[in-house]
């Protein structure tokens, strides 16, 4: 980031009491200012866009800059030329027979000052490199706060979000649509085995009855979701939240046929007691804790989920525990590629 410009410098130069001599050439300029000893001039060239002169018109110019003032009578004129660049070998081989010439790196906010020029030219050296010091701090902290606001759009845990959405939306189209959603979409052994109709393992999956029932598993969802995509990465996320919805109405099914119950289910109860499991096995491999949940608090969350389920009327229970149990288990997996993976690298 380019952070000094010439109207700053220019800035600064008015603070210092110097007056801008009007130039025909945007890339030269001129700023004077009257002492007792003469004429102080600070010649600026910016010679970052693409500008090329050689040491021939370098000279003259910078000549014609001392002859302008002793034609209006200055006896005592002194000129420091001041080369504002990015490349700092191309803006030496411009001034590196000029005592009176020093070098501004734009991009790194520095002063070059070489041997065999000018120490100091009436106090500038402390000024210039206070001021470009200062201009590299702002940088600096630009750059941090940039770079915050990338980390904090990455922290967002984007896939979470969407699944979150997706649930909504589904929900409020099917306030528009009545049964229609419902009769095509939750999950029925009847539909599935006799009809083939297997999609509705995946659509029953983000079909809610009523709002409690979407608010309860979205709730969980966007709080505990987001921990687990953070720790998994977006893709083994959704995997994850896709699988674990597919094995809980796996086992949906199975009991439906083992107690020979035939009825329609619907919700994103496997996939969010998926995502709980999951939690619950990465807060033991981080040593019982991750962020603010601690191994006690997960698995009291998780036990008391399934305690509510079991002791309320119309909850898919089964669909809950073959969620959880995948949901831990496939945690498991992925964590246990990346440790062999890791281990792999470092041989």
């Amino acid at each position: 980031m380019d952070i000094l410009t010439l109207e700053r410098l220019e800035k600064l130069f008015f603070e210092q009491g110097y007056d801008k001599i009007p130039s025909n050439l945007p890339e030269f300029n001129f700023y004077c200012r009257r002492e007792m000893q003469g004429i102080n001039v600070l010649y600026v060239i910016d010679y970052r866009q693409g500008l090329y002169i050689s040491q021939d018109q370098y000279a003259h110019m910078k000549e014609k800059v001392s002859d302008f003032f002793r034609d209006r009578g200055e006896q005592e004129v002194h000129v420091m030329t001041l080369v504002l660049c990015v490349d700092t070998e191309k803006a030496r081989g411009l001034c590196e027979n000029d005592g009176l010439c020093w070098i501004i790196d734009a991009r790194a906010c520095r002063l070059l000052i070489h041997e065999t020029q000018a120490a100091d030219f009436y106090g500038w050296k402390d000024i210039l490199e206070e001021y470009l010091f200062s201009l590299a701090r702002e940088r600096r902290a630009a750059e941090a706060e940039g770079a915050k606001g990338k980390r904090d759009l990455r922290a967002l845990s984007w896939a979470n979000i969407f699944l979150v959405a997706i649930n909504i939306i589904v929900f409020l189209i099917c306030t528009f649509t009545g049964d229609l959603l419902y009769n095509r979409g939750a999950l029925g052994v009847r539909e599935l085995l006799q009809d083939g109709q297997f999609y509705r393992m995946i659509t029953s999956m983000f079909l809610h009855w009523n709002v409690e029932h979407l608010f309860s598993n979205m709730v969980v969802l966007y709080y505990v979701g987001a921990i687990v995509e953070r720790e998994l990465g977006t893709f083994p996320y959704l995997a994850l939240y896709l699988l674990s919805g597919l094995v809980g109405n796996f086992f949906s099914v199975g009991y439906e046929l083992f107690a020979n119950l035939y009825g329609s289910s619907a919700g994103a109860s496997g996939a969010v007691f998926g995502v709980e499991g999951a939690l619950l096995l990465l807060v033991m491999i981080r040593r019982g804790r991750l962020e603010s949940m601690t191994v006690g608090r997960v698995a009291f969350a998780v036990a008391f989920s399934l305690y509510c389920g079991f002791t309320s009327a119309g909850i898919n229970n089964a669909a809950h525990v073959g969620g959880v149990l995948m949901g831990f288990t496939t945690a498991a997996v992925i964590a246990g590629c990346r440790k062999i993976r890791q281990f792999s690298d470092h041989r």
